[in-house]
């Protein structure tokens, strides 16, 4: 456990670690598959409204942002890169009006595991947003 954790006790650090590592394991098999020609990404990016092409520069985005999240000294500029991203993907599922609780929501939800889990092992973090004062 890092120094900067001494005012987070050790199951808060611990929790937001394992929701993190969820999010980053998520987020890297999404950008990898997104760098393959795959069947599924191709039809996904149509029924979207997007061209199959644009999925590589999506899937680089994904894991660049993804990466920077994962790397401590990084992490709340991946978390702010990976929000717009997720916005993104929030507002072209509306678009295409997509189910809500399923598809239009788990960028939402995603975030708040994201943010959740750094506010949890990250005391930058927990100065920038005092939920709890």
């Amino acid at each position: 456990m890092p120094n900067e954790t001494a005012s987070i006790s050790r199951g808060a650090y611990w929790t937001g670690i394992v929701l993190s590592t969820l999010v980053v394991v998520f987020l890297l098999f999404d950008g990898a598959i997104k760098l393959m020609p795959l069947q599924v990404v191709i039809d996904t990016m149509q029924g979207l409204g997007y061209p199959p092409e644009h999925a590589r520069t999506i899937g680089v985005i994904t894991l660049a942002a993804t990466v920077l999240y994962a790397i401590p000294r990084s992490s709340i500029l991946g978390a702010v890169l990976l929000t717009g991203l997720l916005g993104g993907a929030i507002a072209t599922n509306l678009r295409a009006g997509t189910p809500v609780f399923s598809h239009l929501l788990f960028g939402v939800y995603l975030g708040a595991l994201m943010w959740g889990g750094l506010y949890l092992r990250d005391v930058r973090v927990r100065a920038i947003l005092p939920l709890l004062r």
